[in-house]
């Protein structure tokens, strides 16, 4: 079985959203899908099949208070508008086509991490309904976020246990994959201050995640580890931008040139993909 992997990153996953588009362009749907935090709800767009659908709201709506302010905080706890960017946008001003994502007959995973575990959680399409809480747990970051209630647990952003599931989708009986990472080449995560300083304050109510949050470096780079030994192998085609974004870019500009970055790096490796599909 073949499968697509896409990686999260707040806004770095335009570069996805491109190569998702260059994709639908080729209709080239994969019968296995698997994304982490914002790749996992971009790629929600790619198997409803509507493309630009991902780049249209980001050039609409990154600037809209709504959407991502300091304000955002104060009455949802969270820096990103979330009943707007996931209820009001696909539920209304961009409707999203839940029946031809269910329609999809393949297998879509949705990465999270169980907040009292510290855990890797796995749902998929079959858990995605018009509330769309299991897209805010895969992007519930913490100190940016709360965590989403779902079936009486509570998770956070899938990056924290999983940052690239791709022992996950060896273990789905993928034998080939297309693997789109968001950092460019050469990239090495190194632990922040930031990071540290917000691990100190989970420790009193959800240490699991606290350890994580200490721990997804070293995750991260062995992750990205073994996808270039597959790719060596001749098992993955692996696409990354060529140069880094902010993660909360705010020039729509720039986001957009990053999507059309994706879209290139994705019709110049297009035979290699078709050659993995």
């Amino acid at each position: 079985m073949t499968g697509v992997l896409f990686e999260g990153g707040s806004f770095r996953p335009v570069f996805s959203c491109g190569v998702m588009d260059a994709l639908l362009e080729e209709d080239i749907i994969f019968p296995y899908c698997i994304g982490v935090s914002a790749g996992a709800a971009d790629a929600a767009s790619y198997i409803s099949k509507q493309k630009e659908r991902n780049i249209r709201i980001l050039e609409k709506y990154r600037n809209d208070k709504r959407y991502l302010s300091k304000r955002n905080f104060i009455k949802e706890r969270s820096i990103f508008g979330l009943d707007f960017v996931f209820r009001e946008i696909p539920n209304s001003l961009d409707p999203f086509d839940m029946k031809t994502f269910k329609d999809y007959k393949g297998s879509f995973v949705i990465v999270t991490t169980d907040a009292k575990t510290g855990k890797v959680h796995y749902f998929n399409q079959n858990d995605v309904d018009e509330t769309f809480e299991v897209f805010c747990a895969t992007c519930a970051l913490p100190g940016a976020c709360p965590p989403a209630k779902i079936n009486g647990r509570k998770y956070y952003d899938g990056g924290l246990s999983n940052p690239i599931p791709i022992d996950k989708c060896l273990e789905d009986g993928c034998d080939k994959m297309l693997i789109v990472l968001t950092q460019p080449d050469g990239f090495v995560k190194t632990p922040r201050k930031s990071e540290k300083n917000i691990a100190k304050i989970m420790k009193l109510k959800y240490p699991k995640i606290a350890d994580e949050l200490l721990n997804r470096c070293d995750k991260y780079n062995e992750s990205v580890k073994m996808c270039e030994k597959l790719e060596k192998a001749g098992k993955a085609v692996i696409l990354r931008p060529r140069c880094k974004l902010n993660s909360l870019e705010s020039d729509v500009s720039t986001l957009r040139k990053t999507y059309e970055m994706g879209k290139e790096v994705a019709k110049a490796n297009m035979e290699k993909i078709k050659f993995i599909e």
